[in-house]
């Protein structure tokens, strides 16, 4: 088998200077494209950036500025706020109830019907709220509170007799200090 000689491309056809001026054009147009490339993502950074500062010029006049130490006020009279109201609770809490308890269920007879007690921590008095089946019942329930070592100064506040009721029952409100009990 005879050998071949192939050349490409040809001496006689080939024309060198095209080609190389060909090469030469497409890396211009190639090096023109990626300047071109980076100056448009360049641009779309700088409006990109500007636009991020323009909202954030807008976001901060829009909110008024507010210091650090403006905010520690605020938290530290939040906290003030809420140890107070604490300590409100722990003193209700602490109250001595069963003492209370019984001394009002000593002065309290089958004519009474005790409906609420409302603490007052602060001045140490004792709302309470009730029916009585007749007034001398009433007036000895506030006279038992009275003599009643835990209790002073009772008064009736007030008193109504419900006249849509036909057993005509007596709701009275009566206000009692208590004494320092432990």
């Amino acid at each position: 088998m005879p050998r071949l000689r192939l050349k490409f491309p040809y001496h006689e056809q080939s024309i060198p200077y095209v080609d190389f001026s060909i090469l030469f054009v497409g890396l211009l147009i190639l090096a023109g494209v990626v300047l071109q490339y980076r100056y448009v993502t360049e641009e779309v950074s700088y409006w990109g950036n500007r636009v991020e500062r323009l909202e954030k010029q807008q976001q901060q006049k829009a909110a008024p500025r507010t210091r650090a130490t403006s905010r520690i006020r605020e938290f530290s009279q939040e906290i003030r706020k809420e140890i107070t109201q604490a300590n409100v609770i722990l003193d209700q809490i602490n109250l001595p109830w069963e003492t209370l308890f019984d001394s009002i269920e000593s002065a309290a007879t089958e004519e009474i019907a005790l409906l609420s007690l409302q603490p007052n921590v602060s001045n140490r008095t004792l709302r309470i709220n009730g029916e009585a089946k007749n007034m001398s019942e009433l007036l000895d329930f506030v006279e038992a509170l009275e003599r009643e070592p835990v209790f002073e100064n009772v008064h009736l506040l007030n008193y109504k007799v419900k006249q849509d009721n036909p057993h005509r029952p007596i709701v009275f409100l009566l206000t009692a200090a208590w004494i320092g009990i432990s």
